[in-house]
């Protein structure tokens, strides 16, 4: 299945009449009246944006402002789920173990890396969008930017996310002197 299409076939199901109506009010100048006449349901509505290059799997810039406008910021968020790329996040945790040595390295991480986090945050294959989410929501606060960067990554990776990880990450930034008060 394509992607892009079953994230606008969710996104159509959620939709009410009423929502479908001001979607198509306000892709008017789009689209055209008497085509725009003729949508009866979201996916409709999809399809004649796709057709004319207006939603893409690149650009869903359109797409977001909708729901925007339509106040359905639920379907907004799934909208920047796929844009990120962000796979299915496992619901299983690393062991109590690995989650204390985590919590350990995240703390020294936190307190020497500073302004290289979202360096650091790319090598360990961050999304470049949730970086910039990130920084946009706690804009200077560096601190809190690197301790947030690092929860979404342990989200992200779930019971995959390893302090070796971490380390081999921080090496690859040039971090050497953090990556061994990590180990340590």
């Amino acid at each position: 299945l394509d992607p892009l299409r079953s994230l606008l076939h969710s996104i159509s199901s959620g939709l009410s009449v009423t929502e479908l109506s001001q979607m198509k009010f306000l892709c008017l100048n789009k689209i055209g009246k008497r085509k725009i006449d003729a949508v009866q349901s979201g996916q409709e509505l999809f399809n004649i944006l796709m057709e004319q290059q207006e939603i893409t799997k690149d650009n869903l810039e359109l797409l977001k402002k909708l729901l925007l406008h339509i106040k359905r910021r639920d379907l907004l968020s799934q909208v920047v789920q796929f844009e990120e790329g962000e796979p299915d996040a496992p619901d299983d945790q690393p062991d109590e173990h690995e989650k204390r040595l985590l919590r350990a390295a995240c703390a020294v991480i936190c307190d020497h890396v500073g302004k290289e986090w979202k360096r650091l945050m790319r090598q360990l294959g961050m999304p470049e969008v949730k970086l910039d989410r990130i920084e946009e929501a706690h804009p200077r606060k560096l601190y809190e930017q690197l301790v947030q960067a690092l929860r979404e990554w342990q989200k992200w990776k779930g019971k995959d996310a390893k302090v070796a990880d971490l380390i081999t990450a921080l090496q690859g930034c040039q971090l050497k002197l953090v990556a061994e008060k990590v180990e340590e």
